[in-house]
C-alpha cells in the first residue's frame, strides 16, 4: 500500500462572489483535520465578519489581501503569512486593484460549521 496521494484534481468551492476556492485537503478529501486551499481572491472582493473555531493559516502568493483581526487592519504582500488564532473575530478582504493569490490551511479543516460567519448586515 502507498504511503502518499497526489492530488491532481481538487475540490472547487462553489463561490457566488467570484472567489476561486480550490480545496486540494479537507473535508472534500474526508480530512476534518487539516485543509489545504488555493485561493484567488478578485479585486474589491470581501466577505463578511467570523469568528472561526480553527486556527488558520494564510501565506500570499501574488497580490496584497486585508485582515481586520479584532478590529486591526493588517495587510500582507507577496511572500509574507499570518497565524490567525480560532476565535479571533475576523474579516477577509481585497480593497486593492488586483487579484490576491494565497494559500490557506486550517486546523481542524474549514467547514461552515466551524466558520461562525456573520450576515452582511453586522
Amino acid at each position: 500500500m502507498k504511503k502518499y496521494k497526489i492530488q491532481k484534481s481538487p475540490f472547487v468551492v462553489p463561490t457566488t462572489d467570484g472567489k476561486l476556492i480550490e480545496e486540494h485537503w479537507g473535508n472534500s478529501t474526508q480530512n476534518s483535520n487539516i485543509s489545504i486551499a488555493h485561493m484567488v481572491a478578485p479585486p474589491n472582493w470581501s466577505e463578511p465578519h467570523q469568528t472561526p473555531e480553527f486556527d488558520e493559516f494564510t501565506i500570499i502568493i501574488s497580490g496584497k489581501k486585508q485582515f481586520e483581526i479584532d478590529g486591526e487592519n493588517v495587510v500582507l504582500e507577496k511572500g509574507q503569512s499570518i497565524l490567525i488564532e480560532k476565535g479571533a473575530r475576523i474579516r477577509y478582504s481585497n480593497p486593492f486593484s488586483e487579484p490576491c493569490e494565497y494559500l490557506a490551511i486550517c486546523l481542524p479543516a474549514f467547514s461552515m460549521e466551524l466558520v461562525n460567519r456573520e450576515s452582511e448586515n453586522n
